[in-house]
């Protein structure tokens, strides 16, 4: 009998992993629910779209050509914004460049190429001086980055972009918030649907997004 339980249940097992699919994705398996909604900037029908990353991180660096292409399909239908994980806490200076960048509305012109820094010229930028050496070689107003830099709603939000993170339940990049609501990964992706080429992976996290999108509007 005992037997005959255990292969029910492999086969229930195999049977609920069988309809696991990017186009069609599980509630804990590809995503999951946040356990408390978070609210959201966008209004009327759009659906935010939150891509949680870090300039140094090379996954986010691969996905970042197909996001920016399912991002200009969405058109006005959505809200995409990005938040820096802090990977070393309230100084991190990555996040502390984003956020300087962010509110002197510079960042998304310079996102490629702070990534293509790091990722093609393979150049770090550890620290504050380096952050301040490369916004100001790539014409930066120097004085004005510094008094952003100091200023006291980046540090406050630097300070608190932890905290933001772990509201959203996000401790590794990329990782995807659909509506204050739903988390998505290429690495849960991945883990679920075993056996996805890696240059396929991508897309397969943006058909997830695309399910999740869908289902915030219902």
């Amino acid at each position: 009998m005992l037997r005959l339980k255990l292969a029910v249940a492999a086969v229930a097992l195999l049977a609920g992993s069988a309809f696991a699919s990017p186009t069609a994705p599980k509630n804990g398996a590809e995503y999951t629910t946040l356990k408390t909604p978070q609210p959201v900037l966008a209004d009327g029908k759009k659906v935010e779209v939150i891509e949680f990353f870090m300039y140094h991180c090379p996954a986010c660096y691969a996905l970042e050509p197909a996001m920016l292409a399912w991002v200009k399909k969405q058109g006005d239908s959505i809200v995409f914004r990005r938040i820096h994980l802090p990977l070393t806490g309230e100084n991190d200076p990555e996040a502390h460049m984003f956020l300087t960048l962010e509110a002197m509305k510079l960042e998304e012109s310079l996102h490629a190429k702070l990534l293509s820094t790091w990722h093609v010229e393979r150049r770090r930028l550890k620290s504050d001086a380096d952050n301040l050496d490369w916004a100001v070689k790539n014409g930066v107003d120097k004085d004005k980055y510094l008094a952003m830099y100091n200023s006291f709603s980046v540090i406050t939000k630097l300070k608190s972009a932890g905290r933001v993170a772990s509201t959203y339940e996000v401790n590794s990049t990329p990782t995807l918030i659909v509506n204050g609501r739903y988390l998505t990964n290429p690495s849960m992706v991945d883990t679920s649907n075993p056996g996805i080429p890696r240059p396929q992976l991508d897309q397969a996290t943006l058909q997830v997004l695309d399910a999740l999108v869908a289902m915030s509007r219902k």
